[in-house]
């Protein structure tokens, strides 16, 4: 067995995603601790093979890694202060959700109590973790992301350093994550559009997956448009989406939906269209979601 399958480590946090890991760990044979405000939720794991404890300071002591799997900045914490002593020299790994300020007060606290500290963002769902392709990123020290890479790789086979400012990973679940809930809310519109003509939604899941494969497959041609800030030779122009802007309300109001959460997209498309943009590329939205941050400064 290599040496890494044997680093002790404990889960602090065990709803849907910290027992995945906590089972996760178990199966790959690492002594396994665990911990949570709740402790009937234990239970299942003790039965798989870890240990827990009701005290989180013992749960810290008992593992040179600690991986925090809380809701939040604040509620990882909140659960942390009581065992903050335990803490010191041993190696934290938060991979709650919150925003890059949470994470740089969560590196500060861990280092002002003697802790080494990675921030982390599962970018999967529980039932993936431990697959070779589920990813896994993280930020901060490298050397100490290199000494536990191949124990952190264990719960996700696509393991990623972003680098070595500590709130990066909060940086880029903001980043990513904020595709999910609208691309959630127009397969939802679909769905909705859909039944409401007697068809099962399940119908349009094969052509709504090839329909966002080529979303996906043209993100490198927007992103590459952003960084050279060049939008003057579009695939897809803004006034393409702006002119279609009427067909969207009249299809929902045929189908007595609710899309008002489509008008603060309108109204980018017509502040873009005011700029003068409509034969721009759609990637620059991006300059209109950037102004009122230059207002701002202004």
């Amino acid at each position: 067995m290599p040496e890494h399958a044997r680093t002790p480590v404990t889960i602090v946090g065990l709803g849907a995603m910290g027992a995945a890991l906590a089972s996760a760990y178990v199966a790959a044979g690492h002594p396994t601790t665990v911990w949570n405000r709740s402790p009937e939720k234990a239970a299942p794991l003790v039965a798989q093979g870890a240990v827990h404890f009701l005290d989180v300071r013992d749960a810290i002591a008992a593992s040179p890694l600690t991986i925090a799997c809380l809701t939040t900045y604040e509620a990882t914490l909140a659960a942390l202060e009581p065992a903050a002593a335990a803490l010191a020299g041993r190696t934290l790994v938060t991979v709650n959700s919150g925003i890059p300020s949470g994470a740089r007060a969560m590196a500060d606290w861990a280092t002002r109590h003697g802790a080494r500290f990675l921030d982390g963002a599962i970018k999967n769902v529980p039932a993936t973790v431990g697959a070779a392709d589920t990813l896994h990123y993280y930020s901060g020290d490298r050397a100490l992301f290199d000494e536990y890479e191949a124990t952190l790789r264990v719960i996700g086979g696509d393991t990623v350093h972003l680098g070595t400012e500590p709130d990066l990973a909060a940086l880029y679940e903001s980043a990513v994550g904020g595709t999910l809930l609208p691309a959630l809310l127009g397969f939802f519109q679909g769905a909705a559009l859909v039944t409401a003509r007697g068809l099962e939604a399940g119908t349009m899941v094969p052509y709504t997956q090839k329909w966002l494969a080529m979303i996906s497959s043209m993100l490198p041609h927007y992103a590459a448009e952003i960084d050279r800030g060049d939008f003057g030779e579009p695939q897809s122009a803004v006034g393409i989406f702006h002119a279609g802007m009427p067909a969207e309300t009249q299809v929902a109001a045929e189908a007595g939906l609710d899309t008002r959460w489509h008008e603060p997209m309108h109204a980018l498309l017509e502040r873009a269209v005011a700029e003068g943009r409509a034969d721009q590329s759609i990637a620059a939205l991006v300059e209109v979601l950037r102004a009122p941050a230059r207002d701002a400064v202004v």
